[in-house]
């Protein structure tokens, strides 16, 4: 397949990319800045550079693709008006640039952010409300909600994808994480999805026929718990007791991922943080 892929120097995309080019896919990357990317990860694409919002160059640079993987977002340390240029506005640009580059596929890059803590008693579904509780999620949502009327409206191969907490692969993304994490309830899961699963998923809804309009959770076997996953980073100490129990919901942060399993056949490669660990893949 021909496949452009946005946000190829974040965390997702530069381990993505070597993987499709191990698999034979030629890849057309989109680079802002490349005095940032680490082009011994992208050796073997084809750099473009440009910007999302540059709409007319995109249509040309999208021609001849079979499909496009958006990946490129904003997501902690920016104010409310640079995460919706770079989450909605220039989501929708690229949409709107590959229906008209006549581009069959466009995979959207989610997160399970977005159902929030909406009082359900089991794990959130993808047509479960969506009650995003942050500024990353919530401008995710709304990309969504425009990218879902672009597949209804115009035909926008449309299929999205909501991911896990993503970790693997040397990312710093847990550590980076931890204190954010210090003020959670110590008993509360979560999920989370290796890097390696998080391509898997991805490949899996770029090259799956008839699926358009659909979304999918992306998620490992076993959610992992706030004191497990202290415990195992040797910071236990670090996590703070003076939580509320009345805010605690045991399904907050927990998927149901049985229609990506059902529909696409994605199996994880590693069902737990623990499988990754003992596979050295951390």
């Amino acid at each position: 397949m021909d496949i452009f892929v946005t946000g190829a120097t974040g965390k997702v995309g530069s381990r993505l990319i070597p993987r499709l080019l191990q698999r034979g896919h030629r890849v057309k990357v989109l680079i802002r800045d490349a005095a940032k990317a680490n082009l011994s990860m992208l050796q073997g694409a084809d750099l473009v550079k440009g910007d999302l919002l540059q709409s007319e160059k995109l249509v040309e640079t999208l021609r001849g693709m079979d499909v496009v993987i958006h990946l490129a977002a904003q997501f902690r340390g920016v104010d409310e008006e640079t995460a919706m240029r770079s989450n909605i506005e220039a989501t929708v640009a690229l949409a709107n640039a590959t229906l008209e580059a006549g581009v069959p596929r466009f995979v959207f890059a989610s997160t399970n952010l977005v159902y929030g803590s909406g009082g359900r008693m089991r794990p959130s579904q993808e047509d479960d409300e969506l009650h995003p509780a942050s500024l990353y999620p919530q401008t995710k949502a709304t990309a969504e909600e425009l990218l879902l009327q672009l597949h209804a409206q115009r035909g926008l191969g449309l299929r999205i994808v909501r991911l896990a907490f993503v970790y693997g692969d040397h990312d710093p993304h847990i550590t980076d994480f931890l204190p954010f994490m210090s003020k959670w309830t110590p008993a509360q899961r979560f999920h989370m999805v290796h890097h390696a699963d998080v391509s898997q998923a991805l490949m899996l809804a770029a090259s799956t026929p008839g699926i358009n309009g659909r979304i999918y959770n992306v998620a490992d076997d076993a959610p992992i718990s706030v004191a497990e996953l202290f415990q195992l980073h040797g910071a236990t100490d670090k996590l703070e007791t003076n939580f509320k129990q009345s805010d605690f919901n045991p399904f907050d942060m927990i998927v149901d991922t049985s229609r990506i399993r059902d529909e696409l056949n994605y199996r994880p490669i590693f069902p737990s943080f623990y499988t990754a660990r003992d596979a050295g893949a951390l």
